[in-house]
């Protein structure tokens, strides 16, 4: 039970004071960035993209009731494995848009990344707040991958007409 719980909040991230989901989002956003800063491929950095959204999601499906148990709240702030796959899609088609980027724009790119998820992931916009309704570990992670769903495409537009302009 206590690796289920430890796998969910990411090795304790979601268990760290003040908006434990910003810290949840901290790990995809990162290897993004560093991925491209330290001169890997596009393949590498959708590969690693895609990884963390398969992972995260399967930990927060398999494992999250754990943490709905021990707390009892249905969405537990603790669980940030959603954060982890929602931050990851976020990044998921940049490499399709991205060729000979400098250091600057890569980190411009994973901040905003960063930010536009977090701001989706809390607004919440329509249909997220339905897709919290649905049963188990599903409504824990998919509001985070439309959040991400809706930033990546926000973060495209932002790449195409203003950082990499």
């Amino acid at each position: 039970m206590a690796i289920k719980r430890l796998l969910t909040s990411c090795f304790g991230l979601g268990w760290l004071p003040l908006a434990p989901g910003s810290w949840g989002s901290l790990p995809s956003a990162i290897i993004f960035g560093l991925v491209y800063y330290l001169g890997g491929s596009g393949a590498l950095a959708a590969s690693l993209m895609v990884a963390l959204i398969v992972a995260g999601s399967v930990v927060c499906v398999k494992f999250s009731h754990v943490a709905v148990a021990a707390t009892g709240n249905e969405d537990p702030n603790e669980v940030v494995a959603d954060e982890i796959a929602g931050q990851a899609l976020t990044f998921l088609a940049m490499p399709l848009i991205m060729a000979d980027v400098s250091g600057g724009q890569i980190v411009s790119i994973a901040v905003l990344g960063y930010f536009l998820f977090r701001l989706f992931d809390t607004v919440k916009p329509w249909p997220s707040y339905r897709l919290e309704e649905l049963p188990a570990g599903w409504g824990i992670l998919a509001d985070d991958l439309m959040a991400g769903m809706y930033a990546g495409i926000a973060l495209i537009i932002a790449a195409k007409f203003w950082i990499l302009k």
